[in-house]
């Protein structure tokens, strides 16, 4: 891990000995202090980065997570998340560099930051945590792009039959048709190189928040009353039990609708300098942490009250809204390629962290190492390597059969909230940043950064307990790879 020529070997970057070359501290007209090519990332690439990891999928269950918690829990709870994963991502951005903020030792991922700050068996949690998670995200992203697509072809389907007919749809097909688009991105072979479809997927991400957020008002508007209470879904509409577990889950699926964390070293690594890195992510956090909130307060809350306690678990799929069929369809299909675009900002970090490991270990296999130049028309050769080919299509395969055997959005979505949530956004953030600004153990500082990791871990806790309910009710009545809706 701490070898750094091996630990950023992305395809694209051609990596010098350093001990032979010694750069000024700016680098050269081409190069960074690093001897990579120079990074070109900004304030607006990363906060587009951040959003289109961060307005995911997860924005769709926040009416439903409103509902749970009801008018005074569910935007403090939304408010709060907003603030703890605004603080720590400041926290992990200054762990970027070690040392020096400005000429420090570069960290390139999350892992190399926790090697540099705690070294030992920490890296190892952190890094298999950071990984499940990640591969979890592909899991959820699979199943949310299908129920979308699944979306348009029922509402097209109740439009053409006036409702008459029920119009049950399995989602194997839509998964499989999600999983080969994913195969085909996937062969994108770095993060540097994935920016435009960042873009394109934050401009999604907004397409259809702004239509759920509309669809609510309209609906608000219809019926001339704002519906909810203040204490969240009524027992009697569910058991006492029922509404513990699933406030404990709304508590999940809010935290998964926060995380990026896991990917914000390797967005920072992706930006120029000076000013120095740590400044400009704080900058871009602020800004995309802000728009985020916004939205989920506007989607959440206009979603709970236009639907009250029946706020349904996917807000533009659950079949509240109808009419107009037409912007439904929109709407979902902008989901479906936003998330084409967050599947493949989530998974890159984990093909780069596989396929270096690979090179270090077999540095003689022409399997692993050889780039077959693919001649392409009008374009530059596209650079072919059969071990990046072979390993990532088997990825997508995996997650795309899985998906099919567990195909619960708001189980699957506060699962991996509860997961990551305490120790990738809170715990080793605080831990590190404890470390390098060498904060003195007992001191007020120390003690209220201690109290914030344990407050979110009890909430952490909570949500999985919750999600893991969810799903163990859903198994009650549900048939592998026959899922239909």
């Amino acid at each position: 891990m701490g070898d750094n020529t091996a630990s950023k070997n992305h395809a694209n970057h051609q990596v010098f000995d350093l001990s032979a070359t010694v750069l000024p501290p700016g680098g050269s007209k081409c190069f960074d202090d690093d001897g990579h090519l120079k990074r070109t990332g900004t304030v607006w690439t990363a906060s587009s980065h951040i959003i289109t990891a961060v307005i995911g999928s997860g924005v769709l269950s926040l009416a439903w997570a409103t509902a749970q918690l009801g008018w005074i829990a569910g935007p403090t709870m939304l408010f709060l998340f907003s603030f703890v994963t605004y603080y720590t991502s400041t926290l992990l951005a200054s762990c970027y560099r070690t040392g020096d903020p400005d000429t420090g030792k570069r960290n390139y991922t999350y892992m190399e930051a926790v090697q540099a700050n705690l070294g030992g068996f920490k890296v190892k949690i952190c890094g298999t945590i950071q990984y499940l998670n990640l591969f979890g995200v592909a899991i959820g992203y699979t199943i949310a792009a299908s129920i979308s697509m699944m979306a348009i072809k029922r509402s097209n389907c109740f439009h053409e039959s006036h409702g008459k007919n029920p119009c049950k749809i399995s989602s194997t097909p839509y998964m499989i048709m999600f999983g080969v688009a994913e195969i085909i991105f996937s062969q994108i072979p770095d993060f540097d190189q994935i920016s435009w479809l960042s873009m394109v997927a934050a401009v999604m991400s907004f397409t259809y928040s702004s239509i759920g957020l509309g669809l609510g008002i309209a609906k608000v508007a219809e019926s001339g009353k704002f519906r909810g209470s203040l204490t969240g879904i009524s027992i009697g509409t569910v058991t006492q039990t029922q509404k513990i577990w699933r406030s404990f889950q709304a508590l999940g699926d809010i935290a998964f609708a926060y995380s990026y964390s896991l990917i914000l070293i390797e967005i920072q690594d992706t930006i120029k300098s000076p000013p120095s890195e740590a400044k400009t992510m704080k900058k871009a956090t602020l800004l995309s942490v802000a728009v985020t909130t916004l939205f989920y307060m506007l989607c959440g809350c206009m979603g709970y009250a236009a639907f009250g306690d029946l706020a349904p678990g996917n807000l533009l799929t659950g079949f509240g809204f109808y009419n107009p069929f037409w912007l439904l369809d929109i709407a979902n299909a902008a989901i479906v390629i936003h998330l084409v675009g967050a599947y493949q900002v989530y998974c890159q970090p984990l093909f780069a962290f596989i396929e270096r490991h690979a090179a270090k270990h077999f540095p003689e296999s022409e399997f692993i190492t050889k780039e077959i130049q693919v001649p392409i028309p009008g374009f530059k050769p596209f650079k072919l390597n059969l071990f990046r080919l072979v390993w990532r299509t088997l990825f997508v395969m995996l997650t795309t059969i899985i998906s099919m055997l567990m195909p619960f959005f708001n189980d699957v979505v506060g699962i991996l909230g509860a997961f990551g949530f305490w120790p990738l956004t809170v715990y080793f953030p605080v831990e590190m940043y404890i470390v390098q600004q060498k904060i003195p153990k007992w001191s007020t500082r120390w003690i209220s950064l201690q109290i914030l990791s344990v407050a979110c871990l009890i909430i952490s806790i909570a949500a999985a307990a919750g999600s893991f309910a969810g799903v163990v009710h859903d198994l009650k009545t549900y048939k592998p790879f026959s899922t239909s809706y």
